[in-house]
């Protein structure tokens, strides 16, 4: 049984729960050099494992080294399936090749091998597995998130994250490890609740986009907010594995009921493909990787719908689409686009989605 020695970082826990979170979304780029502190070391090919009550910790490496650089604020959004190895190399090197910490509410320690022995330059991973909402108040399990230098949410059910985190300690924790200077990423279910809107899964299911556009504000339709509070993402909605299975005609009705929801003259909904990733800098400059050609997607409606009530099909016009490839860019403090790899213009009448 391993035994988990992180003591000094309580109080640092408590302290970033007070933060001014205007104060701190006006800061762009936060660089640290995180402090050594006492951790566990396993330089075993086998990461070590520890049942704990209400969560499994899994460690491979030595935690209790420094961190080799700078760690650097970044946000790495993966859309799922295949994970894209040039954006996780990005990854490790914004969180200064040291800690690693993956989140998540179902599996084991599967990115030990993939991270720790596959792509290297890192000191350590971590992983926590949460299996109730009292372990996003734990002690060590704050600790452990204040001593990772980069974080990264895997994939399973967003309504688990929703459930377990949203409200706690450690939602606190994962706003406050962005702005002192660190990345964070998720991918699938991780990748849906980093905007500050997110569609939550809570009725059970995987809304199809056909419901969605035929009652858009149906119990289907899950949309949360106040979750998460990340700079750069404080008036966006994700979505993941966006062209497989055909998610725009959903997406666009995320923006259009926030931005009717929130009284708010534009939501920005940004959909990744499988395989693919958009990395966003510290100063909003976002670029894309994939390893099958896959696209990120900027979707923004240029005014509200024209019909969005209960029990009805939607309505609107002019939303704009763009395709993003390894040759764009995308702006995050203006949402503006350098080379696109495509445009066009979507229209819903009647819950039926067109392109041109």
């Amino acid at each position: 049984m391993l035994q988990i020695v992180r003591s000094g970082f309580m109080c640092f826990v408590i302290a970033f729960a007070t933060l001014n979170v205007a104060h701190a979304q006006a800061v762009d780029i936060a660089v640290t050099a995180p402090e050594p502190v006492a951790t566990p070391a396993n330089n075993s090919a086998a990461p070590q494992h520890q049942h704990n009550a209400g969560y499994d910790y899994y460690v491979s490496g030595d935690t209790s080294g420094a961190t080799p650089a700078l760690t650097e604020a970044a946000l790495l959004l993966m859309g799922g399936g295949t994970d894209v190895d040039a954006a996780f190399r990005w990854f490790i090197a914004k969180s200064g090749g040291g800690h690693l910490l993956i989140l998540r509410a179902s599996g084991n320690d599967s990115y030990h091998k993939y991270l720790f022995d596959e792509l290297g330059g890192i000191s350590s991973v971590e992983t926590l597995v949460f299996h109730d909402r009292g372990a996003a108040s734990d002690k060590h399990v704050l600790e452990i998130i204040a001593h990772a230098n980069g974080i990264f949410i895997a994939g399973g059910d967003q309504a688990n994250y929703i459930h377990d985190w949203k409200g706690t300690p450690l939602a606190t924790a994962l706003d406050h490890h962005l702005r002192v200077g660190k990345p964070l990423g998720g991918t699938s279910a991780g990748l849906a609740i980093l905007g500050h809107y997110s569609y939550g899964a809570l009725d059970g299911g995987s809304l199809e986009s056909a419901i969605a556009l035929h009652d858009p504000l149906g119990s289907e339709v899950t949309l949360e907010t106040d979750f998460l509070h990340l700079p750069l993402l404080d008036s966006v909605i994700t979505d993941s594995h966006f062209s497989a299975r055909k998610r725009l005609g959903r997406l666009i009705v995320f923006v259009a009921r926030l931005a009717a929801q929130e009284k708010k003259s534009r939501i920005y909904g940004i959909g990744i493909d499988e395989n693919t990733a958009l990395c966003i800098e510290a100063n909003g400059n976002a670029h894309v990787y994939s390893g099958s050609r896959g696209r990120a997607w900027l979707v923004m409606p240029q005014h509200a719908a024209s019909v969005l009530h209960a029990g009805k099909p939607l309505s609107i016009s002019d939303v704009r689409i763009v395709g993003l490839d390894s040759h764009s860019g995308l702006d995050f403090k203006t949402f503006a686009v350098e080379q696109p790899a495509s445009s066009r213009t979507g229209n819903v009448s009647n819950g039926e989605l067109s392109q041109h």
